[in-house]
């Protein structure tokens, strides 16, 4: 039997009094989420947010970029964050996990620099706030081989932009994605720890019992328009389309060449990892 002690993906710090910020720590793949990170993302926000002591939690990534996305090429045993099973196991697992940093006491704030990819906006547009560098690259590649699994684009964005979006793949940047609805401010990359604190410090000086109720008013009236039930019936349509020969194709092509079949669906549109190659 092994003693070894399981890797930790995540960092957790307290960078002020009642602040804590949960740090999405797989530099080396882009901190693309497999299994074991969304598990313990979801584990320390929830921990967090369970902490009397904390009023804010913030979420960022470590290294070049927030998020590149969920891990196409996870170990077996690594693919999945929770028990489960039958058609579109994954699909509603990532689902019911960002949905439920809604139901938190406390606000979560992303912190999105660098590439912000697939499941890294859903998990972005999850959070109740979202700051992003200017530099930031915010989109769905995935859309020209797939669906996404949270469809949060037409509530945030609405129609004309989440259709370009959705039918594009293209990446917005930071101010982009400020003036699409995406995030509520965007600032210089060197500046952007610093004024997420700020922001953060700002709501934790508030009565928690009033910043909680004010945080339920939002996702109550969300929940009320149909938010919740559109995202979930998305989640049935993400899974079918896993089925599609163009879904299955790209899966096949990837294999254990996850990264020449990435390069493959974007050289030509000029984004995705091909630019974050190019920046690296």
């Amino acid at each position: 039997m092994s003693d070894a002690v399981p890797r930790s993906f995540v960092a957790v710090d307290d960078p002020a009094p009642t602040v804590r910020r949960v740090t999405l720590d797989r530099p080396e793949k882009r901190n693309a989420m497999h299994g074991p990170l969304r598990r313990q993302l979801l584990n320390a926000i929830r921990a967090a947010a369970a902490d009397p002591a904390v009023r804010v939690v913030i979420v960022r990534g470590a290294g070049k970029d927030f998020c590149a996305g969920y891990d196409l090429a996870p170990s077996p045993e690594e693919k999945y964050a929770d028990p489960g099973g039958g058609p579109g196991r994954f699909q509603r697992e990532v689902v019911d996990g960002w949905l439920s940093l809604s139901t938190l006491a406390v606000p979560v704030i992303a912190q999105v620099h660098g590439n912000c990819l697939a499941g890294g906006s859903e998990l972005a547009a999850s959070c109740d706030l979202v700051y992003v560098a200017e530099d930031a690259r915010i989109g769905y590649p995935a859309v020209r081989f797939g669906v996404p699994d949270l469809q949060f684009h037409t509530w945030l964005m609405g129609a004309r932009r989440a259709m370009e979006a959705v039918l594009t793949g293209d990446a917005m940047s930071g101010p982009e994605a400020v003036a699409a609805g995406y995030a509520n401010r965007a600032f210089p990359a060197a500046a952007l720890d610093d004024e997420v604190l700020r922001v953060a410090l700002r709501i934790a000086d508030l009565p928690p019992e009033i910043v909680e109720l004010n945080k339920r008013t939002v996702h109550r009236a969300l929940e009320a328009m149909g938010m919740h039930a559109a995202v979930r019936a998305g989640t049935e349509t993400s899974a079918l389309a896993a089925t599609t020969g163009a879904f299955t194709a790209f899966m096949d092509a990837a294999g254990e060449k996850v990264t020449a079949a990435l390069d493959a669906r974007d050289t030509r549109f000029g984004d995705g990892r091909t630019a974050a190659a190019s920046r690296a």
